[in-house]
């Protein structure tokens, strides 16, 4: 971590390093020949470009972010890396035009950055290092800001198509598989577009520009496929019910050897266990995972106590949280099993994280 800008903690990945080594290498002879006699320095002021380029792009990320935390939605993270940076919104938008102003507003920020890199070059004096950066953020900026408004996803642009056919249509999931497969169309056309720019020119295709763009192809359309699975889950996440999921549940008291709960469990036809105080109120979850792995000939010996875990007040649902209102509930403490009350605050059963992933996996 580099930092936390607006609270957000931002990341550098091992991979950033990697292009960094790789743009001072590839920038090195274009300093050289801008500035003739500036000898082994120019691999210093390449790295300077490598280092001010990614600053381009943390702020480009801050755009996205700030926009978010001003629309109320909670930033996790921001990671720079291989390919760029990305912003880790942890809640969807609520509204069309919040997506679309969130997604916008890294472009435009890009944008305007090689704007005021523009002026600072026609003020800095020609064949200087500061107007060899000044020029080359100019290109830089305008390129990010222009890729990344290409028209599908996981680019911005792609997220503002599906903004606009959101609104249209009323219907999140429409625009997230329309913006998705603009977005494979888009992998396509990147990948095919250097070696026809060359043919074009009457020349052979460079081996870096195929690999860059093999590279950003790959980038977009594996991006664009895990958007349209997630157009999936979105689908399936307003069926979701507390009530339909849950488990039935069987009390037990905390000391009752683990055998002797699961007796009464089978005899109850409950599949989970909940560890109750003398006055019946739920502490605990016997815990699944931990009730598999105690060797049956064990079991008449060991305390539920033992494979239980205590409650955590985010672990307790209520029977009727539906959709996204109980999907935003058990993100709030990851965990495997959740305590499902009814509406008069008795235990109606456990609902359990397999069961939800099971039922947004199913077609």
């Amino acid at each position: 971590m580099i930092g936390r800008p607006f609270g957000v903690p931002v990341h550098v990945t091992p991979t950033w390093f990697v292009v960094a080594g790789l743009i001072t290498w590839i920038f090195a002879p274009q300093v050289e020949d801008a500035v003739p006699d500036i000898g082994p320095w120019r691999y210093a002021v390449s790295l300077g470009y490598a280092v001010l380029l990614y600053a381009s792009v943390l702020l480009h990320e801050l755009a996205h972010t700030v926009v978010a935390l001003r629309s109320g939605l909670p930033v996790r993270r921001i990671s720079l890396y291989f390919l760029g940076g990305v912003s880790e919104i942890e809640k969807p938008s609520t509204a069309p035009r919040q997506e679309a102003w969130i997604a916008a507003a890294g472009p435009l920020l890009s944008v305007l950055l090689g704007i005021a890199a523009y002026a600072v070059e026609q003020a800095l004096e020609e064949g200087s290092v500061g107007r060899l950066l000044a020029s080359a953020l100019v290109y830089s900026n305008l390129l990010v800001g222009a890729f990344n408004m290409l028209p599908g996803l996981p680019l911005d642009g792609g997220r503002v198509v599906s903004a606009a056919v959101w609104g249209a249509t009323g219907r999140r999931h429409a625009g997230t598989v329309v913006a998705a497969w603009a977005g494979r169309a888009v992998a396509v056309l990147v990948l095919v577009l250097p070696a026809a720019i060359a043919i074009l020119r009457g020349r052979q295709p460079l081996l870096i520009d195929l690999v860059w763009g093999g590279l950003l192809a790959s980038f977009i359309w594996v991006g664009a496929t895990q958007a349209l699975q997630s157009a999936k889950v979105q689908q399936r996440i307003p069926a979701l019910s507390a009530r339909a999921l849950s488990r039935r549940a069987a009390p037990v008291a905390a000391d009752v050897p683990l055998a002797e709960a699961l007796r009464q469990a089978i005899e109850a036809g409950a599949r989970s266990l909940v560890v109750v105080a003398g006055d019946g109120s739920p502490v605990a979850l016997v815990n699944d995972a931990a009730v598999a792995a105690t060797p049956p000939d064990r079991r008449p010996w060991v305390p539920v106590s033992d494979v239980a875990r205590r409650l955590q007040p985010e672990q307790v649902l209520s029977v009727d949280l539906t959709g996204e209102a109980l999907v935003e509930a058990i993100t709030r403490l990851p965990s495997s099993q959740y305590l499902v009350l009814d509406t008069s605050g008795l235990v109606f059963g456990v609902l359990a994280t397999a069961d939800v992933e099971q039922a947004l996996s199913n077609v």
